[in-house]
């Protein structure tokens, strides 16, 4: 069988309109009228007051994020404990001191009641940075007042989650900062790449200063800070504005995988699909499965996971399909051991999932027989 990815990238063709116009006009390197157009473009696409940066990364955008919330060594930052290590790395960049919240079951996402422990623990603590996980909105509402009560800036990695929605208001624009990635897996990809949204436009002029290496406004190399080689190239933001014309066409695809999943498992009482709130509106960008801990097996040692996961991991894999664990949780993580961790009760909740939840094949190209083969694989492990 052909290789069946996780989520792999599909080019439309209006992708190379876009590079060709850079080739023809000479415009390869980082700036350039394609970055402009892309930020542009994903502004009006989001429908928000934000101002977009695009760089070469979504980790620099975090990255530049926590520089603009002003982190300095010791500061306190509290993040989001089950996700990609790219939330939260930036914070050690800047010396800053990890506390890792809890998820909650509803969205797999930060627990507004362990945040708001966090903030009891550690009232000094004056920035947020929170992840929505595979692309379904964690609890805004809850989340965004509690930062407010304590004066605390909200950083929001929606790197998994464009084009989602939360009561109506697309992801990436809670935040004062907001952090995208186009990342070859990601719903749209620029091959790599990512976006800095600010609410204001002096932060993301400063931003843009520190990512074009800080340099002054000077005849000759005059630098006052350091900097950092973060800007966007304006032949892979070519790739950008095509993909964003297939955005949402990207997310009603994932939706249908999600549901053909559930659909598929709906006599398996023991199998439940990634939750998500409702008034809200993920972009499916992974479609992953949990398994009731009746049916899971032993935690293994290696890793962590139940026998379950490694036992659907190996079938798939023996058929060359792509499977991903869930996000093994950052106070887990052997180089954040020392850091804290809250929880809203005492109940590890991002662990449980990690140990017995799997990521499903959620590429786009798959067609319904190939997901009825990964449907009959995984029931037959049971």
């Amino acid at each position: 069988m052909e290789k069946l990815y996780l989520s792999s990238p599909t080019m439309h063709g209006e992708e190379m309109n876009y590079i060709q116009e850079a080739f023809d006009r000479n415009w390869i390197a980082p700036l350039g009228f394609n970055c402009d157009g892309f930020e542009k473009e994903m502004e009006e696409y989001l429908k928000s007051d934000v101002h977009a940066l695009a760089l070469a990364s979504g980790t620099g955008a975090l990255h530049l994020a926590v520089k603009a919330a002003g982190i300095k060594r010791g500061d306190v930052v509290l993040c989001s404990d089950m996700t990609f290590s790219a939330t939260v790395n930036p914070v050690a960049y800047e010396g800053g001191t990890h506390v890792f919240v809890d998820s909650e079951r509803e969205s797999w996402n930060m627990d507004p009641v362990a945040l708001k422990k966090a903030f009891e623990k550690y009232p000094q603590a004056k920035l947020v940075c929170m992840a929505h996980l595979y692309g379904t909105p964690a609890k805004m509402d809850e989340i965004l007042k509690i930062c407010d009560e304590h004066g605390a800036v909200l950083i929001e990695d929606a790197a998994e989650a464009l084009s989602a929605e939360y009561k109506g208001k697309k992801c990436g624009t809670f935040g004062k900062y907001n952090a995208l990635s186009f990342n070859g897996n990601k719903i749209i990809t620029t091959s790599g790449g990512g976006m800095l949204l600010c609410k204001d436009k002096a932060d993301r002029d400063k931003a843009l200063f520190r990512a074009t290496q800080a340099r002054e406004a000077a005849p000759w190399y005059q630098h006052e800070e350091i900097g950092y080689n973060y800007r966007m190239s304006n032949v892979v933001a070519g790739i950008g504005r095509g993909q964003l014309l297939h955005l949402d066409e990207h997310r009603a695809l994932k939706e249908a995988i999600y549901n053909r999943y559930k659909e598929g498992f709906k006599d398996m009482p023991f199998i439940s699909m990634n939750p998500y709130l409702k008034d809200t509106l993920p972009n499916f960008w992974l479609s992953c499965m949990l398994i009731d801990r009746s049916k899971a097996g032993k935690v293994e040692t290696e890793g962590g996971v139940c026998e379950i996961v490694t036992k659907i991991s190996k079938a798939l894999a023996a058929e060359n399909i792509e499977t991903r664990p869930i996000w093994k949780p950052m106070h887990m993580q052997p180089v954040y051991k020392n850091c804290d961790f809250i929880t809203a009760d005492g109940e590890d909740v991002g662990r449980d999932v990690f140990e017995r939840g799997i990521c499903l094949p959620s590429d786009i190209k798959m067609t319904d027989k190939q997901q009825e083969k990964v449907i009959e694989i995984i029931k037959s492990c049971f």
